[in-house]
């Protein structure tokens, strides 16, 4: 008997199929949820947002609520994918052929 609800507690939770895509707001929930369970691995943290979206389907929280309870979770997978913005450099056709002339120039009486 002891050993059964060791098992129990050492394995993960499920993943609920719950989703009800007639519903958009729940439904958009309802892949962020899915989303965040599938790119978590703590056990804990599915427990987490297995209650929160059991909560949030019978109306014992809101939306903003439910957001609010996984966004700690949501941001750990986003903050892995943020990328530095590279520094776009413009300048003018008149700019560049001068530019490019000048080097020529150069290069020509280098030799």
């Amino acid at each position: 008997m002891i050993e059964e609800s060791d098992n129990k507690e050492s394995t993960s939770p499920e993943k609920l199929l719950i989703d009800n895509p007639s519903n958009f707001q729940f439904h958009a929930a309802y892949l962020t949820y899915s989303n965040v369970y599938d790119k978590t691995a703590d056990p804990e943290t599915k427990k987490q947002l297995n209650q929160n979206i059991t909560a949030l389907q019978r109306n014992q929280i809101d939306y903003q609520t439910f957001y609010k309870n996984i966004s700690q979770y949501r941001a750990e997978s986003v903050s892995q994918h943020r990328y530095a913005r590279t520094l776009i450099r413009t300048q003018k056709k008149q700019q560049w052929r001068r530019e490019t002339q000048k080097q020529e120039r150069i290069k020509r009486h280098k030799k």
